[in-house]
């Protein structure tokens, strides 16, 4: 039997596991993009609002996916972010978003004082109101206090909105937050048509100009009606309060980000139970109150905690006869106290 001599033909090359071409490492610089922001996120689908023009003018809302390049990196509404592919906004269109800029600013939360899983809100924000009711549900001091925490510790200015004025005093408030240099908004909230001519909604409204304000809260205090009555085709709905636990049913199960006819934007978020601090440093909160960190830089021992003067701290002692100054002491201490109680509201 004659050997049969061999060519290439006889030649056989194990394929790839990954395929018959191997994927290379190297990206696409995406020049090209265009800039936008995020507004809503729906289970892997995100509404992105253009910044720059592009195949369509700057407003156009598209909806995006994320690309293989941003891998695991969460996007959150505020976020910044840079979309190749279809931007014409038309329907049934689909756009990819390849880059996510710095971000400015993060209003963070912990499900509780032990949980080390830090979750973004809301990126690039300015400013958070906090919207409590002052009855019907009853106003939480420890809640307010928490989410002033996680505002100074992001670097946002606070608002503290109180709605269902009718129902309740603002004094006790008033005496306990405007010393801490927040601003206290009362309106009445109780339905869209007395909002509009009511005065402390028109303060509320020329306070949010020019702002990318975040909005948090309880379910029931009113949040979604004052997102109504600022954004009236924003349609939100409306919840009641349990006359049984004083608790509101969740409305909103979706934060979203609507921009307002005066100038500046809004973030409409879900309603909340608790708000955890793990994540806050304490000494970043003081540094947060300049004249307060730099007399306890001064004047208080290494280490001080700052939670009396017979622990050692010498706050009480710069405050001295200055009724103001001993406000914001202890409503700072409130605050420290808020944090390190590893408790949840």
């Amino acid at each position: 039997m004659a050997r049969r001599e061999y060519d290439e033909s006889d030649a056989r090359v194990r394929p790839s596991r990954r395929g018959s071409r191997p994927r290379s490492k190297i990206r696409p610089s995406h020049s090209d993009a265009t800039l936008a922001v995020v507004t809503a996120v729906d289970r892997g689908r995100y509404t992105v609002e253009l910044l720059e023009d592009a195949d369509a003018p700057a407003g156009t809302v598209l909806t995006a996916v994320k690309a293989r390049e941003l891998g695991r990196r969460g996007l959150v509404i505020g976020d910044r972010v840079s979309v190749v592919g279809d931007t014409s906004g038309a329907e049934g269109t689909l756009s990819r978003l390849v880059r996510r800029e710095e971000r400015a600013t993060e209003l963070r939360r912990t499900a509780d004082d032990t949980d080390a899983a830090e979750r973004v809100i809301v990126a690039n924000a300015d400013s958070l109101a906090i919207v409590t009711a002052l009855a019907d549900p009853e106003p939480n001091p420890r809640m307010i206090d928490r989410c002033l925490v996680a505002a100074f510790d992001a670097g946002m200015e606070a608002l503290l909105v109180l709605t269902k004025a009718d129902l309740g005093s603002a004094d006790a408030l008033r005496a306990v937050y405007e010393p801490l240099g927040v601003t206290v908004v009362e309106t009445d909230a109780r339905t869209a048509g007395s909002l509009l001519g009511d005065e402390g909604f028109g303060l509320l409204r020329e306070r949010l100009v020019g702002h990318d304000t975040v909005l948090v809260g309880y379910s029931g205090v009113g949040k979604s009606t004052l997102v109504n009555a600022l954004v009236p085709d924003a349609g939100r709905a409306v919840g009641h309060v349990n006359d049984v636990t004083g608790r509101g049913r969740h409305t909103s199960t979706s934060a979203v980000r609507y921009a307002l006819a005066d100038g500046g934007h809004i973030v409409d978020t879900p309603g909340v139970r608790s708000f955890g601090l793990a994540h806050v440093d304490p000494d970043h909160f003081v540094a947060a109150f300049p004249d307060v960190a730099e007399a306890a830089a001064e004047l208080c021992p290494r280490g001080c905690g700052h939670e009396s003067a017979e622990a050692g701290c010498e706050l009480d002692a710069w405050a001295g006869d200055d009724p103001t100054r001993h406000a914001r002491v202890d409503s700072i201490r409130r605050l420290l106290a808020s944090r390190a109680a590893g408790e949840q509201y």
